[in-house]
């Protein structure tokens, strides 16, 4: 069981930028984050949860949703145990709650559901206003 823990989340103007942080415990032994597909979504007021990017769901590229290509970075310190989300040139639709989400790697899976992650964070807030 591997526990998620969303951070940095905040108020950004639009157009600025914001870091957010996914820091996980309780990996299994002998394991790094290269073994795990970390995966990105956000859930704005009234909507689903949908996905914005994850990292590890493949071994040659990182998946993003075409809303934020080019503007969103996700990445990974696997010495920190530490996933990130770079997010730049923030918009007025990108305000949400933002979680991480973790499954073991293997196999092919739909980047961008929520039923091919094992588990969640608990969410870190965006918030785009000037």
């Amino acid at each position: 069981q591997v526990q998620l823990v969303e951070s940095g989340g905040g108020l950004v103007q639009p157009g600025g930028s914001l870091r957010l942080s996914c820091a996980a415990s309780g990996l299994a032994s002998g394991f790094t984050l290269e073994n795990y597909a970390i995966g990105w979504f956000r859930q704005a007021p009234g909507k689903e949860r949908e996905g914005v990017s994850c990292i590890g769901c493949s071994n040659v590229i990182e998946y993003y949703a075409d809303s934020v290509h080019g503007r969103f970075t996700t990445s990974r310190d696997n010495a920190k145990a530490t996933v990130y989300l770079q997010m730049s040139n923030l918009k007025p639709e990108d305000p949400a709650v933002y979680y991480c989400g973790v499954r073991r790697r293997g196999g092919t899976i739909r980047w961008d559901l929520v039923r091919s992650y094992d588990s969640w964070g608990q969410g870190t807030q965006v918030t785009v206003s000037s």
